[in-house]
């Protein structure tokens, strides 16, 4: 049994696989990083028109302008807080609505808002903060909307599912081989036990 030991402990070991794990969980697909980034900043476009339309929607009930103009904004305030909710792509956003999985048609949402944001009543001309506040979010969200459009048409979104399939398949990949590094130090500390043993 002794020589049998001695082979075990001379036999030249491979690269380890925590080195594995390491090497395969350290790389990120940087196509994904501008992907995710993007979407920050477009719900971050979506929450200023949530916080201008809301802000609108006050005024107007407030000093009884425009009563429809006030429903007007708070219809656009859902709207804006479901493109904020459909950029988190939670599953049950694009399960409840299968067209924000294309980018096209959450580009087409977006661009609804931003009009939404845009228009304003005539009383808006005096309120130049409110008024300069409205058009930066309403412009900047309808870039945000053109480029999803343009980036759905030219499938890139396609693109950017069969990345995350490919991130998550690695994903599973790092646990399985941390389950197998784990399991290796258990049957080493069994095999160094059952040395012991033998030799008292």
């Amino acid at each position: 049994m002794e020589p049998r030991t001695e082979e075990i402990e001379e036999t030249p070991a491979g690269p380890s696989t925590g080195s594995l794990t390491s090497r395969v969980g350290k790389r990120a697909d940087p196509f994904l990083v501008v992907c995710r980034c993007f979407s920050v900043v477009t719900s971050l476009i979506a929450i200023l028109c949530v916080v201008v339309n809301v802000l609108a929607a006050v005024r107007s009930f407030r000093d009884s302008h425009d009563l429809f103009d006030g429903i007007f904004r708070c219809y656009a305030v859902v709207i804006a807080c479901f493109v904020v909710l459909a950029e988190t792509e939670w599953g049950f956003i694009l399960k409840f609505s299968k067209v924000l999985e294309y980018w096209a048609g959450r580009g087409m949402l977006q661009i609804f808002v931003a009009v939404m944001t845009r228009a304003f009543p005539d009383y808006m001309t005096q309120k130049k903060d409110l008024l300069l506040l409205q058009n930066i979010a309403s412009y900047l969200l309808l870039a945000c909307g053109v480029i999803y459009v343009i980036s759905g048409v030219l499938c890139i979104g396609f693109l950017k599912r069969a990345r995350q399939q490919k991130e998550i398949s690695r994903e599973q990949a790092v646990k399985d081989l941390e389950e197998i590094e784990r399991r290796r130090e258990e049957l080493e500390q069994l095999l160094l036990e059952h040395g012991a043993r033998d030799d008292v």
